[in-house]
């Protein structure tokens, strides 16, 4: 097969321009951050409207064979295959090139989704909704306390955090289960059936760690800042710097709620009435192009895959971190916290950092706003692509939030009236709305 690789972090248009022009048999999209699921969604759709007829093969860490039947295959009616690892497209790839087999296998592939979006279907009722309105009349509230002022309101940027900070505040289980070892830590490593490569692999692993540190290979990067804030709306809240406004605009849970349970929003975590405060951040790990050359023009995929994801891990640990200095120090609401790395892994902390493209918050357009805040890209070291992933990949973003009683929480499914009502506030069409919202829209 000749395949056209067109890098990482490639626009929709350009995907579809370039299978036009080479007159491609099938489109491949891999899937490897989550911003990347409701892109495939939006390749699926604009697919349909451009009329193509290849089919879509889907794959990549983030992806599910669920999520291709429910969310991605009702966008296209040329074939969406999901592939469950790379060593399996050629065998797929095979069979959709075969015109005797081709349509039986469409035909199976889309008879086994329409089963799973049966099933789907069934465990989650999204005809259960009640109107925006009633939603926020059933407001979470907070119990009222006086809200502790930051100790040092505004921006700040970290320019090169110390990397032997950040390795205590690691949490190596994501670590093992991206390379498809799964376990609790450290009892993995005791594992009777993994338990030796699991080791072999945490050995390889801070050797490597040992070894960019002391080579400074990566560069880890922050920018965070602390605003006033106040709840302008049910579900708005406005943030001020430099004397600027800034209005973010939060998503309601809408299905229906047992009695004496809330439809929550992370607007309701801002108490009314009163200045609040709230803050954001960005964590990166820059330098990471060179010893990936490095690493594929010696061929060693090993080594390349153990640095992307030990990056991955040391994003994550600097944003825990961080967090841990913001609320002892900069913030200083829990000024006395002193929990161990289980327990932050556990987040057994005072408040929460929900990310935009997230459950709680799953607008990836509110990033635009959350890196205006903290100063583009100057002071992040962070570009936000087309479909607003962030690169480097190795990125956590965020906002903060100090409530005693903010808690993380999915949006579930909303209706179209929250989504004329969202849309409204954002100033956006429906349409562009409906785009960045479709994973979460009932119908």
């Amino acid at each position: 097969y000749e395949i056209i690789d067109l890098g990482v972090m490639v626009p929709a248009d350009r995907i579809l321009q370039e299978a036009k022009k080479h007159g491609v048999s099938m489109i491949g999209l891999s899937g490897l951050i989550t911003p990347s699921l409701d892109e495939m969604v939006h390749i699926a759709h604009e697919m349909k409207r451009q009329q193509f007829s290849i089919p879509l093969l889907i794959g990549g860490a983030t992806t599910s064979r669920m999520h291709t039947a429910v969310k991605i295959a009702p966008e296209y009616d040329g074939g969406v295959i999901h592939v469950l690892d790379a060593s399996r497209s050629v065998t797929v790839a095979g069979s959709l090139l075969q015109a005797e087999q081709k349509t039986a296998y469409l035909n199976s592939i889309g008879a086994e989704y329409d089963q799973l979006r049966t099933e789907f279907g069934s465990r989650n009722q999204t005809k259960n909704l009640i109107a925006i309105a009633e939603a926020q009349q059933n407001c979470f509230m907070p119990e009222p306390i006086t809200p502790v002022k930051p100790r040092q309101l505004g921006v700040h940027v970290i320019e090169s955090q110390d990397l032997n900070k950040l390795i205590p505040y690691i949490d190596w289980k994501p670590f093992f289960i991206a390379w498809e070892l799964h376990g609790s830590f450290p009892a993995i490593l005791e594992d009777a059936v993994v338990g030796v490569e699991a080791t072999k692999l945490y050995q390889d692993a801070l050797n490597m760690l040992d070894t960019l540190i002391a080579e400074q290979w990566l560069t880890a990067r922050a920018a965070f800042g602390l605003f006033e804030a106040h709840k302008s709306g049910p579900d708005t809240i406005t943030v001020t710097h430099n004397r600027k406004k800034i209005h973010l605009e939060c998503l309601r849970q809408q299905s229906k709620k047992a009695a004496g349970q809330p439809n929550r929003s992370l607007a309701d975590f801002v108490q009314a009435g009163q200045t609040d405060y709230l803050g954001a951040f960005s964590v990166t790990i820059q330098g990471i192009d060179e010893p990936i050359r490095r690493f594929e023009a010696a061929q060693d995929d090993y080594s390349k895959i153990l640095l992307q994801a030990l990056a991955d891990r040391l994003a994550e640990a600097f944003a825990e971190y961080l967090h841990e200095q913001v609320r002892t120090s900069y913030w200083g609401y829990a000024p006395d916290e002193k929990l161990d790395n289980e327990s932050l892994i556990k987040e057994a902390y005072q408040g929460i950092r929900p990310a935009p493209g997230y459950p709680a918050c799953p607008d990836h357009t509110e990033k635009y706003k959350l890196f205006d805040l903290l100063g583009g890209e100057e002071a992040t070291g962070i570009t936000l692509t087309e479909s607003l992933a962030m690169y480097p990949a190795s990125s956590v973003c965020g906002w903060y939030f100090a409530h005693p009683q903010s808690s993380y929480f999915g949006l579930g499914k909303i209706g179209r009236d929250q989504l004329a009502d969202y849309a409204r506030r954002k100033n956006m069409s429906l349409e562009e709305a409906q785009r960045w919202l479709r994973p979460v829209l009932a119908d």
